[in-house]
């Protein structure tokens, strides 16, 4: 079995590796682990993601585990500057590689623009978060504007979640989100977001003899 360490940035992306990922890859002989960012853990983890952060804990992790990767938010990111999601990805690699063990597998990945948008794969699935016929049509309003769901954009105030919680005053991160995850299911997940899935397949890939 290869113990593969997920440093997620928050007990959403913790609760979705244990209930989605972890049922998917399993299978595959991959045993996806969780595990907040530390310093953010000490008050319920989440945000405050940086670069150096993200490195140091990522590095730390590679000496303990066969595989280290990331699921971490584009929006809020601190320090990311003018770079793009991919370039963003690029220069972590960069840096983490420079101090990790030998043959250490080091897959650094941020979802574009942040978790909720892959909630959109799927709108009719807020009906699990108690969403009315209205805003279920809202929502599916706001999908229709972007080519897909990792599309819907970054801003202070148009954000994915910033959207879903204009719509829905009661939607809560940590309590909808991964329920909201394993309705829509990661078949459509995949099927809508592209990066997402490109990730989703290098990590299935571990579990395959090279």
């Amino acid at each position: 079995m290869i113990r593969l360490a997920i440093s997620v940035e928050g007990q959403t992306e913790e609760e979705f590796v244990k209930s989605v990922l972890a049922t998917h890859l399993r299978p595959m002989k991959i045993e996806p682990i969780p595990i907040l960012l530390r310093r953010a853990s000490s008050h319920g983890g989440g945000g405050n993601v940086s670069v150096e952060r993200l490195v140091s804990e990522m590095v730390h992790l590679s000496w303990s585990f066969d595989a280290v990767t990331s699921l971490v938010d584009f929006y809020g990111f601190r320090g990311k500057g003018e770079r793009t999601v991919d370039e963003l990805e690029e220069h972590l690699g960069q840096e983490i590689r420079r101090n990790v063990p030998n043959r250490k597998t080091v897959i650094p990945y941020v979802q574009k623009h942040e978790f909720e948008g892959l909630l959109f794969s799927d709108v009719t699935a807020f009906r699990a978060a108690r969403a009315s016929n209205q805003s279920i049509m809202q929502l599916r309003e706001v999908r229709s504007r972007f080519p897909t769901p990792e599309d819907i954009n970054d801003n202070l105030d148009t954000a994915p979640s910033k959207r879903i919680t204009q719509i829905i005053p009661g939607y809560k991160k940590a309590v909808n989100g991964p329920i909201l995850a394993m309705e829509i299911g990661l078949k459509t997940m995949r099927a809508e977001c592209q990066r997402f899935h490109e990730w989703v397949k290098t990590l299935e890939s571990l579990g395959r003899p090279n």
